[in-house]
């Protein structure tokens, strides 16, 4: 049986241990191991059922750990640390030497970021290693926003969630890599394409490849509910088409009155994007409970986090 509590000295015994828990962060929750430790890293794609090839995200207590992670650190690199951590920007750099293929799927790079989470900043500082630490649900699944959701997919196999709350943020990390000085897009997140570029210039996008992906977050089906998704610019035409089914919908800001709805989950009554990611994925899971013959999903505006939730919803429905 799994235990949620708020112990963080039990928290980082159990790490010391070589012990994989799950933590809070901003983002999402995640299954964390020391990454210094194979025996954990196993673990962790072992309870994951996650590819050996899709790399894993590094966290670090501050940006002042970032040189003990990666080498060569391109300039664009440190603005974006400089601006964002601690947040939900995850970069992917060339690794030092020590860090183990089993973190980076034995390629030259590393994703690292620094967690903005009170509960897991303090975990880290009492410990004297980094955390490696994908979301913390069965791989392709929709990613955990609570200690609840943690525990009810690893009720057998995984002894300990850290409790830290609901997910502030509510979707995964913004992942930038670089090449020849360019930055490179890999995963939308919590953090806006824009927002990026507002501090270091255009950015290149390369979101999605299912061969030995160079960043985590890039594979085309993820996050998906075990429900069927599907993702439409025009509800009532769906709807219209499924009246004799239980159909369920994930709405922006408006509810529809229609009998042939079974349920339906608005993510922010004031059209605010930031308010509807952080809604996302703990609406996904409620509708994911319904027993739905179909989810229909609105599109949403293809601007700043629209965008992110739009890819979510988009790798939901392959």
């Amino acid at each position: 049986m799994t235990i949620i509590s708020a112990n963080i000295e039990e928290a980082a015994l159990r790490l010391i241990n070589n012990e994989v828990i799950a933590i809070p962060t901003e983002t999402v929750y995640g299954l964390a191991g020391n990454i210094y430790s194979d025996e954990a890293l196993k673990k962790i794609y072992e309870l994951k059922k996650r590819p050996l090839f899709n790399p894993l995200i590094v966290h670090i207590k501050s940006i002042d750990a970032l040189p003990t992670i990666a080498v060569d650190i391109p300039e664009k690199a440190l603005k974006l640390a400089e601006k964002f951590w601690p947040g939900p920007l995850t970069l992917v750099l060339k690794k030092q030497s020590n860090i183990s293929d089993m973190v980076t799927s034995g390629k030259l790079t590393v994703a690292v970021r620094v967690p903005n989470h009170p509960t897991v900043l303090a975990l880290l500082e009492k410990i004297d290693f980094p955390l490696a630490a994908p979301s913390a649900n069965p791989f392709g699944s929709i990613s955990p926003t609570t200690a609840q959701h943690v525990a009810d997919f690893f009720k057998e196999t995984l002894d300990f969630v850290l409790e830290g709350g609901n997910c502030q943020r509510g979707v995964e990390s913004t992942i930038i890599g670089f090449a020849n000085d360019e930055a490179i897009l890999y995963r939308h997140g919590s953090i806006s394409v824009e927002e990026i570029e507002a501090v270091i210039g255009e950015i290149k996008v390369m979101t999605k490849s299912d061969d030995a992906p160079d960043a985590p977050g890039m594979l085309t089906k993820h996050y998906a509910p075990k429900t069927k998704i599907i993702l439409v610019d025009n509800i009532f035409e769906q709807i219209a088409l499924f009246q004799h089914k239980k159909i369920g919908l994930l709405l922006f800001e408006n509810k529809i009155n229609d009998i042939n709805i079974e349920h339906q989950e608005v993510l922010s009554t004031t059209g605010n994007l930031l308010e509807a990611t952080a809604n996302l994925y703990a609406a996904l899971h409620r509708l994911d409970k319904c027993k739905l013959d179909i989810i229909i999903a609105e599109k949403f505006p293809e601007i700043g986090l629209g965008k992110t939730i739009n890819d979510r919803l988009e790798r939901a429905t392959k």
